[in-house]
This record gives C-alpha cells, sequence and structure tokens, in this order.
C-alpha cells in the first residue's frame, strides 16, 4: 500500500462516515496528506486529517479521529490504527498489503513514479541561451542538467515539454567573432573586444581548410564569411557536444529567425494592438510600469535600432503563438532584473504571468582542483568547457553533482570528491547499490530463481506464487515504504521545479537498501544447501522493485545505472 494508495482508503472512510449520517461535512476532499512518521512507535504512515476537518464537521478533532480509526481498522490492508495526542491518526499497514507494493513496481516497470498530474499542459522549457562563439563553460552545463532534469521530471508528471536552446546567432558578438577569426586566420593581432581563446585559431584553420578560397575575398565580404563559417562550426560542436552530455534539446531557437520572417514585427503589432505600446522621443517604448516594472522599456531606439528587449518580447509572443501553455526560462545569476520586466512584458501581452510565466534564477558554480578554484573567462582563453569538465569528471559523475543541489544555491564542486570510487561520493554509492541489486538477481538466476511469466505467477524454483505477506521484517517494511514514496518525490520534484529531490531521495534509499542487505534476517538466497522458498522468492521481487526504482530515479537525472562497479 503507497501513501497515495492509503489516501484513498482514508478519503473513502470520510465518505462512508458521511453516508451513514455519523459526520456531517459539506465537501469531502478528495484526498489527505499522509505521512511517514519519524518514530517506527508511530506506525507505518500518520495523518492529521481529523485536525483539519473537525472545524467543518462540527466536532473535536480527537471525537473525529476516534470514528476514523474505528472504520479505518476495518479497510483491507490495514493492521492497527492509533489515535495519538489531539487528533493523529497512527497507521500500521498488514505485510501483505505493504509487501503488494513490491509486485505493483515491478510490473509498473520504468512508468512507475509517473502521474497523470500535469496530462495535457504543453511546457516550453528554454534553459541554454548562447552564443554560438564558443565553447559552452561551467554556467551553462549546471543549466544543461538542471533544465533537462525538470524537463524529465515535468515529463514523468504528464505534461508534453519541449526542451528549446536559444541561440544568441545576431548582434555585435557575433560580428566581433568573425573579425576574430579573419584575423586568426590572416596572422594579425585579433580586435581588442575579440576573441582570443586557441580554439579561435583552431577554428580559423578548419575553415581556410575547407575552403581556401576565403582568403580572397575583401573587406565586410571576408569577415561575414568567416562569421558564418564559424558560426556553423561552432553551433555543431556545442549540439556535440551536449548530446554526449545526454542534453538533448528539441528546439534549437534562432534569434535571427525572429526578425528573418517578421515576427519581430508581427510580436510589436500584437503588443500594439493591447495598447501598451507608445513613442515618445523617437523609439518606440513598452508601458511596463503598468504590470509592476521599474521603467518602462525601449523596443526600438530612435536610431532604428532594435533592443534586446524586442527580441525577448517577440520570442515570448512567437512561443505562446506555438501552443505553449507555460512557459519556463532559465537564467543565469546575473539575471534577476529580467524578472521583472519579463513578467511586465507578458502582462503587456495580455496574458496573466502566474499562468504562463515561470522565471528560474541559478547561481554560480566554483571548481576547485586541489585548493585552487579554476576560473572562467571566455574572452581570455582561460575557459573550462564542458567537453573538458567530462573529459575529467565524467558524464555520469558531472551531472549528478549538479543536480542533487538546489539550482538557486551557490555551489562549489570538488573534482577530487566527485570522481572519488567510495561511498562518500554520492553518485557512486547510488549507482553501486543498483549494481549490487544487479548482482543479486544475477545470483538468484544461478539458483534458478525466478518467474515463469511474471513476478507475481509461479516460481520456478519453488512452484508457488509470489506472496507479500513474507516480506513481514522490519527493514522489509522499511524499505516497501521508501519505495512507495518514489512518486511523490517525482511529482514534488516536479510541482517545485527542483530535481535535486530525486538525487536525495536516491541517496536516502540507498541507503535502506543496505541497511537491509545488511541484515542476516533478510537473506534474498538460500544458504550453503537450503532450498530455494517462498520467501527468498519474495525478497527477489524486492530486490527487483529496488532496482526499478534505482533506474528510475537515475533517469529523471540522465545518469546512467550500470550492471556492474
Amino acid at each position: 500500500m503507497t501513501p497515495e494508495q492509503l489516501s484513498g482508503v482514508v478519503v473513502d472512510a470520510l465518505t462512508a462516515l458521511v453516508a451513514d449520517g455519523a459526520l456531517a461535512l459539506d465537501e469531502i476532499p478528495s484526498a489527505v496528506t499522509v505521512e511517514r512518521p519519524r518514530s517506527k512507535e508511530h506506525g507505518d504512515y500518520a495523518t492529521n486529517v481529523a485536525l483539519q476537518l473537525a472545524k467543518r464537521a462540527g466536532t473535536n478533532p480527537r471525537a473525529l479521529a476516534e470514528l476514523l480509526a474505528e472504520r479505518l481498522r476495518a479497510a483491507d490492508g490495514i493492521e492497527a490504527v492509533d489515535v495519538a495526542g489531539p487528533g493523529f491518526l497512527n497507521v500500521s499497514v498488514a505485510a501483505d498489503a505493504q509487501g503488494q507494493v513490491a509486485l505493483d513496481i515491478v510490473a509498473a516497470g520504468a512508468a512507475y513514479g509517473h502521474t497523470e498530474t500535469l496530462a495535457g499542459q504543453r511546457i516550453n522549457v528554454e534553459f541554454i541561451s548562447a552564443n554560438p562563439t564558443g565553447p559552452l563553460h561551467l554556467g551553462h552545463t549546471r543549466w544543461a542538467v538542471v533544465g533537462d532534469a525538470i524537463a524529465r521530471v515535468l515529463e514523468a508528471a504528464g505534461a508534453a515539454v519541449t526542451r528549446e536552446f536559444y541561440i544568441n546567432d545576431r548582434g555585435r558578438q557575433m560580428d566581433l567573432f568573425g573579425a576574430s577569426l579573419e584575423a586568426r586566420a590572416l596572422g594579425q593581432p585579433v580586435p581588442e573586444d575579440g576573441y582570443q581563446g586557441d580554439y579561435v585559431q583552431d577554428l580559423a584553420d578548419r575553415i581556410v581548410a575547407a575552403d581556401p578560397g576565403i582568403l580572397d575575398l575583401v573587406g565586410e565580404e571576408r569577415t561575414a564569411a568567416f562569421r558564418e563559417a564559424g558560426y556553423a562550426l561552432q553551433l555543431a560542436e556545442q549540439q556535440r557536444q551536449l548530446d554526449t552530455f545526454q542534453t538533448h534539446f528539441d528546439v534549437w531557437f534562432s534569434e535571427r529567425s525572429l526578425h528573418e520572417s517578421d515576427d519581430v514585427a508581427a510580436g510589436l503589432e500584437k503588443l500594439r494592438d493591447q495598447g501598451h505600446l507608445f513613442d515618445a522621443d523617437g523609439a518606440l517604448w513598452m508601458r511596463t510600469t503598468d504590470f509592476g516594472d521599474d521603467r518602462d522599456r525601449v523596443l526600438i531606439r530612435s536610431n532604428g535600432e532594435l533592443t534586446y528587449f524586442a527580441s525577448d518580447t517577440a520570442y515570448y509572443v512567437d512561443k505562446r503563438q506555438r501552443g505553449f501553455d507555460r512557459l519556463i526560462y532559465l537564467l543565469g545569476a546575473d539575471h534577476h532584473g529580467y524578472v521583472g520586466r519579463l513578467r511586465a512584458m507578458a502582462a503587456c501581452a495580455g496574458d496573466d504571468p502566474e499562468q504562463t510565466l515561470e522565471v528560474l534564477i541559478g547561481q554560480l558554480v566554483k571548481i576547485m582542483r586541489g585548493p585552487e578554484e579554476v576560473r572562467l573567462s571566455k574572452r581570455a582563453g582561460e575557459i573550462v568547457t564542458l567537453g573538458e569538465l567530462v573529459d575529467e569528471i565524467g558524464v555520469d559523475a558531472l551531472r549528478y553533482s549538479l543536480a542533487r543541489y538546489p539550482a538557486d544555491s551557490p555551489l562549489t564542486l570538488d573534482i577530487e570528491q566527485i570522481t572519488r570510487t567510495s561511498n562518500d561520493n554520492p553518485v557512486y554509492y547510488v549507482q553501486y547499490a543498483h549494481a549490487r541489486t544487479c548482482r543479486m538477481m544475477a545470483n538468484a538466476a544461478d539458483l534458478g530463481m525466478g518467474f515463469e511469466n511474471s513476478p507475481g505467477a509461479p516460481s520456478v524454483a519453488t512452484g508457488e506464487p509470489f506472496d507479500p505477506s513474507l516480506l513481514a521484517h522490519e527493514r522489509d517494511g522499511e524499505l516497501l515504504r521508501a519505495l512507495a514514496e518514489f512518486p511523490r518525490v517525482v511529482a514534488s520534484a516536479s510541482e517545485l521545479r527542483e530535481p535535486h529531490r530525486v538525487a536525495r531521495y536516491l541517496e536516502d534509499t540507498a541507503s535502506v537498501f543496505n541497511k537491509w542487505y545488511d541484515t542476516k534476517e533478510c537473506r534474498m538466497l538460500p544458504q550453503g544447501d537450503e532450498p530455494v522458498a517462498p520467501v527468498n522468492q519474495a525478497r527477489l521481487v524486492l530486490v527487483a522493485a529496488t532496482r526499478q526504482v534505482l533506474v528510475n530515479g537515475l533517469g529523471l537525472l540522465g545518469v546512467s545505472a550500470p550492471e556492474r562497479m
């Protein structure tokens, strides 16, 4: 019995009490809060529903709790119900109902933990916005993990999610990039504000090797040719690196495309129709102060030049016109000032920002190599790239380490610690727990333990079906209750946009599993010449369920689940 199932049992008891006239309640909740108590003495689960509903029911919490307890004691799967304090209900679940969780998990497979909470919603998650002028760095890397993990938990909650990368391929930085490539190819000094990294020379050499005739061009034509060739190469490299990092985007959206397709003009026209644009001092403005911004924003300067805010506005309108119900933006630590203007922009477009817009601000990451901080500087060439981090740390260790902390908290990573093959390295600890389940199941198969058709079918070794009541040891119950929490953890991670909750859950569950594994009374395999017994088969199902939860949880973080370590 999962917490969600127990919640349903409590709601059914409330419904029956109202139907029998024993309780006067005008509205019965569709679900109640069920939590795991800190102390096992308080049962398997606890609920404060009586305290919440007593006033509406015209009774005191203790009396309502006693009524509910009497009903719940007669329900299937309930072993005991105690009333504590002013009206708390402490519920102990019968071993067979608790053990059934293991079978349900194995039957659900990869779908375990998924819900339909957000079914029907179309959500756009934009979590990297970068110039195609250099390698992706550590700041991009954190969002590549967190944004992707947010998308994964949203999908697990039933939403249709589109992952979007915004290519900043327009403006002065692109021109400086082209001039820097041209200068390197000609053996001339790079412009003072240009790009200085060694990768610029590598790109310039590749461009000339692929098209020697580019050097015969002159003036702006040659600069533009280098810019476009470098753009194509660098964007392809960014795409390759992200694919290697297990972050895959559905849409690579070009800022240029907004202007080339007249989407900016169309977006501004929509805003003009809403009555939120005005002309002043020869420029076109948006009256964002009507919706809480600290000042109005210029869209088109007096010289006719479009501002970045004009592109941002057109981009928002474009996304909404593509049918997305909610737009999630993941921005860097230096973008706090954007939140108010983006919300005002959405309101000017006729939307309710509370319903359509969400802006998440991430904090900076430090990476240490020994006592020294590795500093990032794209312009100076002293840059730690995503590719370099993956080469030194590995995809799994880097992804997990970035995902297990709240994105709005500053983060320091110690390369030595997160690559260590020991139990004090969280990713190793969780992956090793999964590898242990795989090894246990392989050993069981060697003894002929298995199932003819499904985990609930008769055992190959014993000929008897799975008996959930045999998972009756205290450690069995602890592990079952931990596994039963997974759907709720995923739902919470989705609702709060906090995938680190999944990582911390996996670590806690791996710990519970390891304690179970070390308990001799919970051995899965028969000892010596002992025959395979039904309890061995029951624990095989429990191990299979643990493996499935660890696989599913790691998958939500984009981390692999190796079978051997």
